[in-house]
């Protein structure tokens, strides 16, 4: 079942036509997540992205970005959403949303989805 939230439908709606655009596997992955029902979307701690990124990569998580844990290396993060402590935990790197990432297809070249 599609999600019921309108700003849900549009953004998975403009994912898709950007996939098919770039003829882009990793949109209709990203796509495909983000119409999973609420309950079984991503969701992802800052640490564990510490953990695992590397410096200078992008990570894409198709869900929610949860503001545990620190960021110190240079990463790009692209989510769906995220909480209000995130920002202020960053050392390094960047957060963009799925939305504005949606204009620089560069981003998405050689990104990874956490999921």
């Amino acid at each position: 079942m599609p999600p019921t939230n309108p700003h849900a439908q549009a953004l998975i709606s403009r994912v898709k036509q950007a996939a098919r655009q770039q003829e882009s596997r990793l949109l209709f992955r990203i796509a495909e997540a983000l119409s999973k029902p609420s309950r079984q979307r991503v969701t992802v701690n800052l640490g564990k992205i510490n953990r695992i990124a590397k410096d200078g990569e992008t990570i894409i998580i198709p869900g929610k970005l949860l503001g545990t844990g620190m960021l110190e290396k240079d990463v790009t993060i692209i989510a769906w959403q995220y909480s209000l402590s995130v920002p202020p935990r960053m050392k390094k790197g960047r957060l963009i949303t799925l939305r504005e990432a949606l204009d620089k297809p560069d981003l998405f070249r050689k990104a990874r989805i956490i999921a």
